[in-house]
């Protein structure tokens, strides 16, 4: 009876051994699942930070653009209306004066995560955010700058505004633009519509200029989501 006692409490011992060994080996197999997993969410969200900086230099670049694109329409509102203007400043406004702007967007760190996963942020708020921001707002953004037809300024009002400017332009022997007669000869049906269409990119810059401001205030909370999860990874 002893004996059958003593190879009952070996092999109990043996089991809860392998038990113990099998549970432990699994424990071990998931923290190291799970620390892999988070350095993974660390580096992809240490490069979305990356790329949201750099998204950020080229939204300023295009608000530096639109707003000198505002300064332009001024500028050739006050020669439809014969305020004096600064002429040396003729070329830059007449270069500028349907000037287009391309949505630049650095999303490799964004795609990165989707083809890991999109479950790999754990935070779902943090996740949620950056979903709204590369889905919704930058697209959005990005149709507005180069799809919207209202904006695509050099195709829909060049042709009409330089057919009012270019008559009253004056070039060298190469070509260049030196100056221009003034005031421009405009009866009052044309030159209101030449006012009109200043009109019309005026508040479609100061349209686009709001979106990008709001698209700027997420990205820079994004930003400090970014940075408070990655203290607590």
């Amino acid at each position: 009876m002893r004996g059958i006692k003593n190879s009952i409490g070996k092999y109990a011992f043996e089991f809860l051994s392998i038990f113990i060994a099998v549970v432990a080996a699994f424990a071990l197999n998931n923290w190291n699942d799970n620390r892999r997993d988070r350095y993974a969410e660390e580096k992809i969200l240490l490069e979305i930070k990356h790329g949201l900086d750099k998204d950020l230099e080229d939204i300023n670049i295009n608000i530096m653009g639109h707003n000198f694109g505002l300064r332009t329409c001024q500028f050739w509102q006050d020669i439809a209306n014969e305020v004096p203007v600064n002429k040396d400043t003729l070329v830059g406004y007449y270069f500028t004066l349907t000037r287009d702007f391309i949505s630049e967007q650095n999303i490799s760190g964004y795609e990165n995560l989707k083809s890991r996963g999109l479950e790999l942020i754990g935070n779902d708020s943090l996740r949620s955010h950056i979903i709204a921001l590369y889905e919704y707002d930058y697209n959005a953004l990005k149709n507005l700058e180069e799809r919207y037809y209202e904006m695509q300024f050099q195709a829909n009002y060049f042709q009409a505004l330089n057919n009012y400017i270019a008559p009253a332009l004056q070039f060298d022997d190469k070509g260049d633009i030196v100056g221009i007669n003034l005031p421009l000869e405009l009866s009052a049906e044309e030159k209101n519509l030449f006012l009109s269409y200043l009109w019309k990119i005026k508040s479609n810059r100061h349209f686009i200029l709001d979106y990008y401001q709001r698209v700027m205030t997420k990205v820079n909370v994004l930003k400090q989501q970014i940075d408070q999860e990655l203290m607590v990874l």
